[in-house]
């Protein structure tokens, strides 16, 4: 595999489950417009031209990516996905090692189908600008509670607050260091950007749009259907 330097490689950490999906299988394969949710995703990332590949981490038991269209792209590559999204993403960044292949990496979860071209563009540009690397991310625009036992406990200041997106873009180097180091020191991490954090890093905010939510219940099915649908015509 040959990585041009001015091109980013995507991961997509694909083996979990989604269990509040309720569905009969994890939810990056339910079907939207006639592909599964995971088809739309990469499809985004491989339209964009700085874009060169996307790694995919799924899980060895998974019975159904290779019955895929996209498990025959040669833009496409499988490797073992993890317990958790970490372990996931380190092992794409082992096999980019194992290629002798480094440079930046943006880590998208695999049920956000509606990134758009131009955040990508936005992320990038960002990135390869600061010393640490950015994550796409919106602000907080309601009232914020703290809960206890199922009752307010405080009012949180919203000022500051933003909610985490993906892409999350990074020095591939950088992130499988922090992420190592995180995993061997049973360190929680909840995202790529906590693992930089972590390491008393400081990654960059760049505004997202608001259509790039990730699919987690039921009835984001008909947003993402809508989107999508959107973004077709």
């Amino acid at each position: 595999m040959s990585i041009k330097v001015d091109q980013v490689v995507a991961i997509v950490p694909a083996a979990g489950v989604g269990s509040r999906m309720k569905a009969d299988r994890p939810k990056q394969y339910l079907i939207i417009h006639g592909k599964t949710i995971l088809e739309h995703t990469v499809a985004k990332l491989l339209s964009h031209p700085q874009v060169e590949c996307v790694v995919i981490a799924v899980d060895d038991s998974d019975p159904y990516f290779s019955d895929l269209s996209i498990s025959q792209n040669s833009r496409v590559i499988r490797v073992s996905g993890g317990k958790e999204r970490a372990d996931s993403v380190l092992s794409a960044l082992d096999f980019l090692n194992e290629q002798q292949k480094s440079g930046w990496v943006m880590v998208h979860d695999a049920a956000r189908p509606c990134l758009s071209s131009a955040d990508i563009d936005k992320l990038i540009d960002s990135a390869r600008s600061h010393p640490v690397g950015a994550i796409l991310a919106a602000p907080v625009r309601d009232t914020m509670k703290r809960g206890m036992n199922g009752m307010i406990k405080q009012t949180v200041e919203r000022a500051d607050l933003w909610h985490a997106l993906t892409p999350q873009m990074f020095r591939s180097d950088d992130l499988y260091t922090a992420l190592s180091e995180a995993l061997e020191q049973e360190v929680e991490i909840t995202d790529e950007a906590s693992a930089l954090e972590w390491k008393g890093l400081s990654p960059a905010l760049v505004i997202g749009c608001s259509d790039n939510f990730k699919i987690t219940q039921p009835e984001d099915l008909a947003l993402a259907e809508f989107y999508l649908s959107k973004n077709k015509e």
